[in-house]
């Protein structure tokens, strides 16, 4: 008889949302993402967290509206528009900033009414830098020149990846680096995984208990992670059951999904025994049942569901107290 625990949903009234890897891929819709957040829409406030800066929240909107989500671009917290809050905290209402980004970005800075400039022979304040896919040497060039007198540098986002319809593409960390190894210095950052682009969604949304759903273990989960938030990963992104197996205490998230329709079944309960006979560890998820004997991990029944049997692995592999690279670990834990 397999116990289970409630749906992920139940008792939540604020979920929120990765995108890139979440909801669509490129222009296109992830496979039951959209009806799932429909559905959820129906119980509780629904909202959109997103490290990308290339695009303002009006336009990510429209993609969303356009795959078939009733949003606005109220509903959408990007990540410029916490970097602006970082920034307004830096330097003095109404400075000239110099912007390494797009219109996701320089939209968000001059809503706050500061001057942007692309230029640091125009004296900067602060630099703001978010990815766009036209950002080149010369901005870059800028930002260095900018930086070396000291002034305060705010990032939006950190992710060294992002996903795009073709594959994975360098994200913002890639162009974050490039000015950190010229400057010798680092930003600071408004996208997750840091706190300040929860905070700024919480304070728009509400809500007493919030779910975020994320793809990335190092952005997404870590993120909510530090913010208090309970979290889903969803494997639909960047991240898959290897990289599950193998996250550390900090980016664990609670629960582990396939893709979005799981948030409305009820989530197996992990059990943890030990073998009377060989004092192995056990642990069961679902129908699936993993063992720990030394280092070794073997898989005593599959189950019905891979899914379950990754949550079990999880489970066995972070309670172990050992390191991932220490265990003999089956590849069809993880295949």
């Amino acid at each position: 008889m397999i116990d289970l625990i409630d749906t992920p949903l139940d008792g939540v009234d604020l979920l929120m949302a990765d995108l890139d890897g979440v909801v669509y891929k490129g222009a296109e819709a992830i496979d039951y993402a959209v009806d799932s957040i429909n559905a959820a829409s129906e119980r509780m406030r629904c909202g959109y967290i997103t490290n990308n800066a290339s695009r303002t929240a009006t336009s990510v909107a429209e993609h969303l509206s356009g795959l078939g989500l009733s949003v606005t671009a109220d509903d959408v917290v990007t990540s410029p528009q916490a970097a602006v809050r970082l920034l307004a905290n830096l330097v003095p209402a109404g400075s000239t900033v110099l912007v390494v980004g797009g219109d996701g970005l320089t939209t968000e800075v001059v809503r706050a009414g500061f001057t942007v400039t692309d230029s640091a022979e125009n004296a900067p304040a602060a630099v703001i830098q978010g990815f766009h896919p036209t950002v080149g040497w010369e901005q870059l060039a800028e930002a260095t020149f900018a930086l070396h007198t000291g002034i305060p540098w705010v990032a939006t986002n950190t992710d060294w990846t992002i996903p795009v319809a073709r594959g994975i593409a360098p994200g913002n960390g890639t162009l974050v680096s490039a000015v950190h190894t010229a400057v010798g210095r680092l930003p600071v950052v408004a996208g997750k995984p840091e706190v300040a682009i929860f905070t700024e969604a919480q304070l728009r949304f509400g809500g007493a208990k919030a779910l975020f759903l994320g793809d990335r273990l190092d952005t997404d989960i870590l993120g909510a992670n530090r913010a208090g938030i309970d979290s889903a990963l969803v494997l639909t992104g960047i991240d898959g059951p290897k990289q599950v197996l193998a996250a550390d205490s900090s980016s664990r998230p609670r629960y582990i999904l396939s893709d979005l329709r799981q948030l409305f079944e009820l989530y197996p309960e992990t059990v943890a025994t030990r073998d009377a006979a060989t004092g192995d560890h056990l642990v069961a998820v679902g129908s699936a049942i993993v063992r720990l004997s030394g280092s070794v991990i073997t898989i005593d029944r599959i189950g019905d569901r891979p899914i379950d049997l990754l949550r079990a692995g999880a489970a066995l592999i972070w309670t172990s107290g050992l390191a991932i690279y220490g265990l003999d670990v089956p590849v069809s834990l993880y295949a």
